[in-house]
């Protein structure tokens, strides 16, 4: 009978099974060098910086990494570098929509640039934000806030340390990407008066939320130029149920319209309404903000100024990753455009 051939030490099942990884790998360069027949310094330009090795040689080298099961540790790679390829992402809520498409955005970005996209959230908690940021930073090449809710002093110390960029936010000093709401606002407004609405309510977000304010900025220049009234309504916070709690409110200001800090508002403040058998938009109006997925799903589908989340996640990403290649701009805002997106929780007033 035929004794089974011990797997030899220059092959992959015999790097494998001597180093005891059964597929679970603990290879190092080493074993990748000896699989492929080159020399450790030649794997290591191979895996660290492709194109720096022949075709031939890039081939043979990732054979022999794959077989080994083999990935590249972003820390060990830090070490001598001080690099890992890995940038943070701090959302105010994981839950809320709005940040999906910015997530998608700059996990896009990173992936074409070979970064790896690292998440945290703040729970819409100034504090807690701050510790996930000091958290991130220690092993992360820089980091994106977006809707940050600690303040500037806070966020100007960040970047002291490592590049930020900061989404939904204008902070000096700091490069932001944020959303010119004036012409979304502008042109919901418009088509309110238009309506026949002479009295609207906004519907204000978290009083941490610099996009907050300058919403009601937007809405005040808006109604002035339109020669409507306008009223700020305050929430208690910016979600679904913090929605159906500003319904009270709504009716008793006498306002027939309604412009929300954010879809989830719009979509709770519309569930109570109606539950309360008040028509929407019949007997009032109403108008989000963001365009969250989702938000064409109500009955009847949500009027609202569309915010371009993705362009805002991609060029955030775009901007920290230029600054960590030392070709991006230290500050300075990039502005992106809003626009009204029209539907059917907004239209004409019926006669009184």
């Amino acid at each position: 009978m035929t004794e089974p051939k011990t797997p030899d030490a220059g092959t992959a099942a015999g790097a494998a099974k001597k180093h005891g990884r059964d597929g679970k790998s603990n290879a190092t360069i080493y074993d990748i060098a000896r699989i492929a027949g080159v020399n450790a310094s030649t794997v290591s330009r191979a895996l660290s910086k492709p194109g720096r090795v022949s075709p031939k040689t890039q081939k043979l080298i990732e054979d022999a990494a794959a077989e080994l099961n083999y990935h590249v540790n972003p820390f060990a790679r830090a070490l001598p570098t001080g690099k890992t390829n890995t940038f943070g992402l701090i959302v105010a809520d994981i839950t809320n929509p709005t940040f999906f498409d910015i997530i998608r955005g700059a996990e896009t970005t990173a992936t074409d640039r070979d970064y790896t996209l690292v998440l945290a959230e703040s729970a819409e908690s100034p504090a807690t934000e701050l510790t996930a940021a000091r958290r991130l930073m220690a092993t992360v090449d820089g980091l994106i806030l977006a809707s940050p809710r600690m303040d500037d002093d806070n966020i100007r110390a960040l970047a002291r340390d490592k590049p930020v960029v900061v989404i939904n936010r204008e902070v000096e000093g700091v490069p932001c990407v944020v959303p010119d709401v004036h012409k979304g606002l502008s042109e919901a407004v418009r088509s309110l008066a238009g309506n026949g609405h002479h009295k609207i309510a906004y519907v204000a977000g978290p009083p941490e939320s610099w996009m907050s304010e300058r919403r009601w900025e937007g809405v005040q220049a808006a109604s002035e130029w339109s020669r409507l009234e306008a009223v700020r309504l305050e929430s208690t916070k910016p979600t679904v149920d913090g929605g159906r709690q500003t319904a009270r409110d709504v009716r008793a200001s006498g306002a027939t319209a309604v412009l929300t800090y954010n879809d989830l508002l719009a979509i709770g403040l519309m569930q109570e309404l109606q539950a309360a058998g008040i028509s929407v938009p019949d007997q009032i109006s109403i108008v989000g903000f963001d365009d969250i997925f989702g938000a064409d799903f109500t009955t009847p589908p949500l009027t609202t100024v569309r915010s371009p989340l993705g362009e805002c996640g991609a060029g955030a990403a775009t901007r920290l990753l230029d600054l960590l290649h030392g070709t991006g701009e230290p500050a300075g805002t990039l502005s992106v455009e809003t626009e009204l997106v029209l539907r059917g929780s907004s239209g004409r007033m019926l006669s009184a």
